[in-house]
Parts: structure tokens; C-alpha cells; sequence
């Protein structure tokens, strides 16, 4: 006898249910009983179509009525509602919308997939609030896209930073709303950390949302216009949405006798079913099994809904299919980021009092040497006795998702931390990097669990430092002008081993780098050296994203594949500049400009530096513009994140207008008007007097000694003079001694010398291409290795920094003295080399505001 399964709720469960059911079994009458209008739509998409970016609403429906009846032979009665069910009878009462009748449909198998509603709390005034909203279904989304076409309001509040909140701040920003959102937690999306919502924070702000953290909302006024905070501030609003979480839809169950659980929701077993065998529940409306931890749990997502419909119709049919737990894998898409997450989160654990590590890795997204790679905030949480998973979290502009899904994937597989380097994923260079960034998260994790290094988290440092400890920052100075922890000491890796005695016994050692890499290897250093030494899981990225002024910045500044920050060091902005990020879109200006013009620009001249490092896309800029009038507008096109903050320093020194800096299509564009020109903008009156072209103001020289004849650091020689010389300066750079060689032709002719010179010549490098590293030389391999590393990243060669260095004004010296001393001859050196001496130097010195030593 064919079996009659009757099904409260559509949507992803109950119609997923009825779907399967019948692909089981062609006899079984089948029943869904639906409250609304629609019986299956896309949920997730309700924000996206409110904002614009679904731009048809009939996309949003996944199946009607009428076509699910037909397809799948099913009796399926929307606007219709499940009042009451008779467990003893087998009957449930069932009101029909749109008449007002009620009557009773008999079943065998009942399944309840009623769903969760939006949690609206007695707060003073909600009642009254006339543009108060909520977003659960197709009619909740007709009203506020309503509201927003026909009403347009100026200012909305969206209360709760969950993915509803996210996604709506968002979507109506979207619309050219000013968006205030409120959480009452410190940190918005609950299934990530608070150092991963950092960066989150900061992104928010950036594009001009107004985050409200740590407060709640005490009464509304004014019939919803007027909010009033717990903590006294007052906002004034033309919209709200209301969006601080969901409630299981268990009435119908509880009035049935069957068990609740945790918040209220719907008890069931292994095979989905409640304490009545004939009766199963699905969807957000159950409790279920945390997939990690194993205890109860409230995990309102799509997945599991489909996934437990599926597996109702299969245990119904005889299959015995089993519900293993919801490992909660989530994603959201917040502006131009991405936030990503699986398993359990650090709060979880520590509510639950498992013990647990965590290491932080800061990847690209792909081959940095390839166009629109973008750094992967990585987090992975693991036990180091077990090698256990416990959780990922990952925050990006691009490949979050991916590395998430791999995370899920290794551990619903049951594989360790130790699996993860064997990983054998795709790569190619658009894609991927050949160690992918989940290979790097297992490479770190075990080497903690190999008793390798031992890490400090970045919320321990401070408190550190402020009981006295000793932090070393291994560094290069120039990535310390990006931002350092105040309090720490500088010993670049490469000087460590000889340092060593600088550095005090008989304490603890704390190091850091930019991401982690470098105080690893600094680590195993001072470890093998009997030192007790912990590395700063994360590095500066990690930390500076929660306590920098500037964390977005440091977020997004790309990182090298040897871990080292690759941006250009800047003069620090005047006060009152403004923050700069990375990875707006084209509504928003990542800088503040002094007013917007009435109308756009005209641009004269277009330039792609996409694929190019720091300080390639700078360097392309001043050349360019150089040949242009003053007024005329050239637009840039870069993908270095980089590139951002350079251009808006770079415009601040060298008297250039910065018209627009935006984010748009995975480039970062910027529009630059030569010279201080400034046209009709709204509320601005043109300046009295308009100086034009590149100022040199004071002490705008830039002077460097270069003694050392090594190949890296000729390499930074060239590369913060062409940068210095790209803002404006007069650049002299001084050789003497070794650093000789770098000016040395590769075809110089022979030269008369004497005996002592000439066995300095066999000695001697022959020019740019014969230059050892200071560091890991092996005999001239570990030059030609990045040699090569250089050319698959497109950074220029020496040659070709020395040329463009040239080319731009930067005045090359070599001392005298020292050729004398070297036995090296003016016509061994490359043409457009002056001979001075230490007069000379001291003479550009003294007009210069910088000055180094290399």
C-alpha cells in the first residue's frame, strides 16, 4: 500500500523532501503544505536583488506551484497553514489563507520543515516604527524594495551584523543609501574571530558604512526616524532593518508534545527523526549535532536543510541514510571582500574548554608574479596532538572561497594537519601558486606540532612587552616605516646569526616578521643558538589589523613569496590625509578629494601597469605625466595593492591632483590632473593662485652612500631612488668601494693597470650581471635564483632599475678615492657616471632631507 507523506514547509527542505520522494517512489502521495505564496526561491538572494545586482524577480523562484504539481505528480496547497497536529489520529489541521477554512488531512509520514523566523524583540516603540523591516521571504522583500524605489530614503540602519545585516548594509549602499550598522557584539559575523573581523571592520569603514560596535538599541522614537542607543548616542534614520538573528518555528511541534532542545528548536536523531518516528523535522527549525564538537547546536544554513531533505526521503524509502552533523562551512560576500568559514571558531572552543592551536598564514591568491593576485587572510585551528581540524576561517579580495571548501572537504574526510601539504591541488599561475595556501596552513600547523617553534598569538604580545619582555622585529627597516609594534627591537634575519650577543640569556625571546616566515626561520636560529624563543603567529599583518590606525593598509599590503612586504616605503601622509585601503569599488573613492568635480574628466592619456610591482606603476606614472600639460588627466590601471596608498603619497608630494582612486574589476584606477589645476568643483572656489608642475621644495634632496656591492642591495638601491625621484627629489647616489662594481660595464675594455689592479680586477664582479648575494650566495646560484624569481614576478632587472634610475634624474657618483684605491678606470664604468669626491657628496647631503648607507 503506497504510503501518504504529508510536508509542512517548502522552500529548500520540505521541497528538496518532496523531490526525492518522488524519484524514490513514483506511488507515494506526496503533500506540501506551504503558508506563503511561494514554494521554493532562492532565500540567499533576496539581498542582491533589493541592491540591483539580480536584476529580474523572477529569477529569485526556483520552482511555482504549478510547474513542481506537474513535474513531479505532487498535491501542493500554498497559502495554506498547519494549525495543530493530532499525533494519536495521524492528522494535521490545516487552515486555508485565502477562504478562512479549516479541515484535517490524515498522513502516514509527517515531516515538518517549517523554517526560522526573524527574532523581533518588545523594544520600546518597534511598534510604532512605520519603516521597520525584516527579511525572511519573497513579500518581505517586495516591501523594502518598495520602500527604497518609491520612498528613497537617505539614511537606513541595519540592526545586527550577521549575513542578513552584512548583506543588506551592503545591497542598500548599493542604492545610494548612507548606511548606519549596529551589532551589539564587538565584532561583526559571529563565525569568525575577532582578529579575521578586523579586517572586516576597517573594509566597512573604508567604504563609508557607519559600524557601530558594542552597543544595542534601547527605544525607538518618532515613529522609527529616531534610534536611541544603550549607550546614549541617538541616530537618526529613514529605514531600519532589523536583522540580530532567527528563532526556530517550533510552536506547532511544542503544542504536539514533541521534545525541543537548544533555543527552542526541534529535537531529532541520527536519521532526522523527533520523538515521534512517524514525524521528522528538517531545516533550520531543528537542533542538530555539531559536526566537530558533537553537541547540540542551532545552525540555521541552506546546505544542511538540503542535505537533511535528501536524507528524510531516502530513511522513508528504506534507505537507511544518517545525518552526521552541521560543520557550519559559510561564506558572504561583504563590499569587495570575501569572509569564509568552516568548523568551530576560537570562542567556540574556549566555551567548551577544548584545548586548541591556531596559525595564521597570509598567502596570495594566486602566482604573485601573475596580474590581480591578492593576500588570503588564512586562519587554521587545529589540536597538535591529534592533528585534528578544528576550524578555518579566511578573509580575502579573491580565493577565499576555494581554500574554505578544500578546509571542509579535509575534514569532513577525517584528515589531519598533516595531510594538508600532501594535498596535490591545480595549479596554474591565474589560479593557485605550486605551494597553495592550504599546503602553507599545514606546513605551519605542523610545525608546531613537530615541536619546531612555538608561537604567540596576537592578542598575548602587548601584555607581553608591557611585563618587560623582549620582542625582535626581523625586518627590513624599510618594511618597519610600513608600521611596527612599538617596543621592539630591529636584527634583520640576515644579521642575526652575528648579533647573537646583543641579544639577553635567560629569558624568553619573542620575534616577528611581516607574516610569520621569516620568524620562523629566525626562530629556529635563536632555538639551535639556546635560546627560548616564541614567533608571532601571523607577524605584523595578523597584529596590525586589529591594532593598527592603519590595519587596512597593512591587510592589504602584498606579501612576497619569501614572506616580505612588498610595497614601497612612503613618507608618512600629513595630518589630516586620508585613510587609504585597497579594494573599493567604483562607488566609493578609496581617498577624500577636496570636492568632486561638477562633471568628469576628460582623460587625455591612459596607462595599464597591471602586472607590475612596486614601484613599477609609480615610475610608469611620472614618466608619463612628465609629457603631459598641466590640467590634462591621465588614468592608471594597477593590480598591486599596493598601489593605492603610493598614488594618493605620491600626488600629496608632487603637487598633482588626485581626482579618483577606486576599485573596479579587480584593478585598482586612478585618475591623476598634472599640476595643482584645480576645476570647478561643488562648494570649492579656485584658488587665487595655481602653481603648476612638481614643486621642489626645501630639502627635497635624497642622498645614498652605497658601499656594498651586492646584488640585493643594489637592487634596493635602485629602487628607492627611482622611488624618491618619482616624488619629486633630486637623488645623488655615491659609490665607493665594493659598491664600485655596480657601475662596472659588462663589455668595459681593457684598461692599462698595474700588477695590485689587475689582481683586484680577477677578483672583482665585472659589473651588474657578476654581483653575489650578501646572503645565501651558494656560489652565484642564489643570485641567478632570483634572478629568476625577479623576472616571474616582472620586477625589473638591476640593468634595467639602474637605466629607468638614470632616465629619471638620479644622479650616479663614484668616489675617486676609491677607484684609485680599487684600481678601477673611468672607461670601465657605464656611461653617465660622474667621478667626485667626498665634497662633493657632503655638498648634495647638505640640501638633502634624506640620507642613507648602504
Amino acid at each position: 500500500m503506497a504510503k501518504k507523506v504529508v510536508i509542512v514547509g517548502g522552500v529548500a527542505g520540505g521541497a528538496t523532501t518532496a523531490a526525492r520522494l518522488r524519484r524514490l517512489d513514483e506511488k507515494t502521495e506526496i503533500v506540501m503544505i506551504e503558508r506563503g505564496e511561494y514554494i521554493s526561491f532562492a532565500n540567499c538572494g533576496l539581498p542582491y536583488y533589493i541592491g540591483g545586482a539580480i536584476q529580474e524577480r523572477d529569477a529569485l523562484l526556483v520552482q511555482t506551484v504549478e510547474g513542481m504539481s506537474k513535474k513531479f505528480n505532487m498535491d501542493i496547497r500554498n497559502l495554506s497553514e498547519v494549525t495543530r497536529i493530532d499525533r494519536e489520529r495521524k492528522m494535521v489541521e490545516i487552515k486555508n489563507l485565502k477562504t478562512g477554512e479549516t479541515y484535517e488531512e490524515n498522513y502516514d509520514v509527517l515531516v515538518l520543515s517549517p523554517g526560522a523566523s526573524p527574532i523581533k524583540p518588545p523594544i520600546p516603540g518597534i511598534a510604532e516604527a512605520e519603516a521597520l523591516f525584516t527579511l525572511r521571504n519573497i513579500p518581505d522583500t517586495d516591501k523594502i524594495k518598495a520602500y527604497v524605489d518609491e520612498q528613497k530614503p537617505r539614511k537606513a540602519t541595519v540592526i545586527g551584523g550577521g549575513f542578513i545585516g552584512v548583506e543588506m548594509a551592503e545591497n542598500l549602499w548599493e542604492r545610494g543609501v548612507e548606511v548606519t550598522l549596529v551589532e551589539m557584539a564587538d565584532q561583526i559575523m559571529a563565525p569568525i574571530d575577532f582578529e579575521m573581523a578586523s579586517i572586516l571592520h576597517q573594509h566597512l569603514r573604508e567604504k563609508g558604512v557607519n559600524l557601530v560596535l558594542e552597543d544595542g538599541v534601547n527605544s525607538f522614537e518618532q515613529n522609527g526616524k529616531l534610534i536611541n542607543l544603550n549607550s546614549g548616542k541617538q541616530i537618526e534614520t529613514d529605514l531600519v532593518i532589523l536583522a540580530i538573528g532567527v528563532a526556530p518555528e517550533s510552536k506547532l511541534a511544542k503544542e504536539a508534545g514533541l521534545e525541543l532542545g537548544l533555543r527552542g528548536a526541534i529535537r531529532v536523531n541520527e536519521r532526522l527523526q523527533t520523538a515521534d518516528e512517524s514525524i521528522y523535522a528538517i531545516g533550520d527549525a531543528i537542533e542538530v549535532k555539531d559536526y566537530i564538537n558533537g553537541q547540540a547546536t542551532h545552525i540555521p544554513l541552506a546546505w544542511p536543510a538540503n542535505r537533511q531533505g535528501r536524507i528524510v526521503a531516502d530513511h522513508i524509502n528504506g534507505i537507511d541514510s544518517k545525518y552526521q552533523g552541521t560543520l557550519g562551512t559559510s561564506i558572504a560576500k561583504v563590499f569587495d571582500m570575501t569572509v569564509a568559514a568552516t568548523g568551530n571558531n576560537e570562542k567556540t572552543l574556549k566555551r567548551l574548554g577544548i584545548s586548541y592551536d591556531v596559525v595564521h598564514v597570509h598567502p596570495s591568491s594566486h602566482a604573485g608574479y601573475y596580474p590581480g593576485a591578492f593576500p588570503i587572510a588564512l586562519k587554521l585551528i587545529f589540536d597538535r596532538e591529534t592533528g585534528k581540524i578544528f576550524g578555518a576561517q579566511a578573509v580575502s579580495y579573491d580565493g577565499a572561497d576555494k581554500r574554505i571548501d578544500v578546509l571542509a572537504t579535509a575534514i569532513k574526510g577525517g584528515m589531519k594537519i598533516f595531510d594538508l601539504p600532501d594535498l596535490e591541488l591545480a595549479y596554474a599561475p591565474p589560479y593557485s601558486s605550486a605551494k597553495d595556501p592550504v599546503n602553507m596552513a599545514g606546513y605551519a600547523a605542523k610545525n608546531i606540532a613537530e615541536g619546531l617553534v612555538e608561537t604567540v598569538q596576537w592578542h598575548e604580545i602587548n601584555d607581553i612587552l608591557a611585563n618587560g619582555g623582549y620582542l625582535i622585529d626581523v625586518r627590513e627597516p624599510i618594511e618597519r616605516d610600513m608600521g611596527m609594534i612599538e617596543g621592539s627591537v630591529n636584527i634583520q634575519l640576515g644579521e642575526l646569526r652575528e648579533r647573537l650577543d646583543e641579544i639577553p640569556r635567560g629569558q624568553d625571546i619573542y620575534v616577528y616578521c611581516q607574516v610569520g616566515l621569516r620568524g620562523y626561520l629566525a626562530t629556529r636560529i635563536l632555538m639551535q643558538a639556546g635560546f627560548k624563543v616564541r614567533n608571532l603567529d601571523g607577524g605584523y599583518k595578523t597584529y596590525s589589523c586589529v591594532y593598527e590606525p592603519d590595519a587596512s593598509e597593512n591587510c592589504g599590503t602584498p606579501i612576497s613569496d619569501n614572506g616580505v612586504a612588498q610595497r614601497k616605503a612612503l613618507e608618512e601622509i600629513g595630518a589630516g590625509g586620508a585613510e587609504v585601503g585597497v579594494g573599493l569599488s567604483t562607488a566609493t573613492p578609496i581617498v577624500d578629494v577636496v570636492g568632486e568635480p561638477a562633471t568628469p574628466p576628460t582623460v587625455k592619456t591612459t596607462l595599464d601597469a597591471c602586472g607590475l610591482s612596486c614601484p613599477g606603476p609609480i615610475m610608469k606614472v611620472y614618466k608619463t605625466i612628465g609629457d603631459m600639460k598641466d590640467g590634462e588627466v591621465l588614468e592608471i590601471h594597477a593590480t598591486d595593492p599596493g598601489f593605492a596608498k603610493d598614488i594618493k603619497a605620491w600626488c600629496d608630494k608632487t603637487g598633482n591632483r588626485l581626482v579618483s582612486n577606486k576599485f573596479e574589476d579587480k584593478k585598482f584606477k586612478a585618475q591623476i590632473m598634472k599640476g595643482s589645476v584645480v576645476v570647478p568643483v561643488n562648494a570649492v572656489s579656485a584658488p587665487a593662485e595655481v602653481p603648476t608642475g612638481i614643486p621642489t621644495p626645501a630639502k627635497n634632496g635624497a642622498t645614498m652612500v652605497v658601499f656594498s656591492g651586492d646584488l640585493d642591495k643594489a637592487i634596493a638601491t635602485f629602487i628607492i631612488a627611482s622611488g624618491a625621484a618619482a616624488m619629486g627629489k633630486e637623488v645623488t647616489l655615491f659609490f665607493t668601494f665594493w659598491g664600485l662594481n655596480i657601475l662596472k660595464r659588462n663589455d668595459a675594455p681593457s684598461a692599462e693597470k698595474d700588477m695590485m689592479a689587475k689582481m683586484f680586477s680577477m677578483m672583482m664582479p665585472k659589473g651588474p650581471s657578476d654581483l653575489p648575494l650578501s646572503k645565501m650566495n651558494m656560489g652565484g646560484m642564489g643570485a641567478k635564483m632570483i634572478k629568476t624569481v625577479m623576472a616571474n614576478k616582472n620586477v625589473d632587472s638591476l640593468e634595467t632599475l639602474m637605466k629607468n634610475a638614470m632616465d629619471a634624474g638620479v644622479k650616479l657618483v663614484a668616489c675617486g678615492m676609491s677607484m684609485d684605491i680599487m684600481g678601477i678606470k673611468k672607461e670601465e664604468l657605464i656611461n653617465g657616471v660622474e667621478i667626485g669626491g667626498v665634497a662633493a657628496y657632503l655638498g648634495d647631503a647638505e640640501d638633502s632631507g634624506l640620507n642613507l648607507f648602504i
